[in-house]
């Protein structure tokens, strides 16, 4: 169902997920959203028709003989896929149900203080992917970045010096964004958030807990 989404994933985002170059943190996010937007749905799969238009146009390689037995090989030895459980209608998208085993419900919420929680997502160390729960009315800590964040709004929303975010938008930062997102009072914000690489904080205790936390 198309949303009142303001705030979109970039081209470069959009390709780069189409041509599976992003971190596995990255790819979730941007799956999420695209669950969510019609809009970034649409160029996702016009950037898959160009890939695979291009790849038509490539010329053919020959094939060693034992190619197949060797793919089949890898094939047998692959570890068994676990069966997600069935998806729900709820607060996480579909994507991030997969990773979590189902809704908010199986969510296991850490404390990261002033009533702000995190759960980290397991995927592959290039990039960290997380949720966080912020309740009405409070802030996540000032910071920057050394690298790229993208945070996704699932539920509520919050403010910050750039902009609004509400459900489905989503806030793509560089190194060049210092920010402080406030929830909004009305109703609590939960996002899904992925960096890769450490956050910059400018108070002593969020610098002090950032080991611990991974963020």
């Amino acid at each position: 169902m198309m949303r009142d989404i303001k705030h979109h994933l970039t081209d470069q985002l959009l390709m780069a997920y189409s041509a599976g170059t992003l971190p596995e943190a990255f790819d979730l996010i941007v799956a999420a959203h695209l669950s969510m937007c019609d809009a970034c749905r649409a160029a996702a799969e016009s950037f898959d028709a160009t890939g695979g238009a291009l790849i038509e146009d490539l010329d053919t390689a020959e094939l060693s003989d034992d190619s197949f037995a060797a793919t089949m090989r890898l094939i047998e030895g692959a570890p068994k896929l676990s069966v997600p459980k069935p998806r729900k209608k709820g607060v996480l998208p579909g994507p991030v149900q997969d990773f979590v085993g189902g809704d908010l419900e199986s969510v296991k919420w850490r404390s990261i203080g002033m009533g702000v929680k995190q759960a980290i997502i397991p995927t592959q160390k290039d990039a960290t992917a997380r949720l966080l729960y912020i309740p009405a009315g409070c802030a996540v800590p000032d910071h920057g970045h050394r690298g790229t964040e993208l945070t996704l709004v699932l539920q509520g929303a919050f403010q910050d010096e750039t902009d609004h975010f509400g459900p489905g938008d989503i806030e793509v930062a560089d190194e060049d964004l210092f920010h402080t997102p406030v929830a909004d009072i009305g109703e609590d914000c939960i996002c899904l958030a992925a960096t890769d690489a450490p956050l910059r904080f400018r108070s002593l205790l969020p610098r002090l807990a950032q080991p611990f936390l991974r963020i």
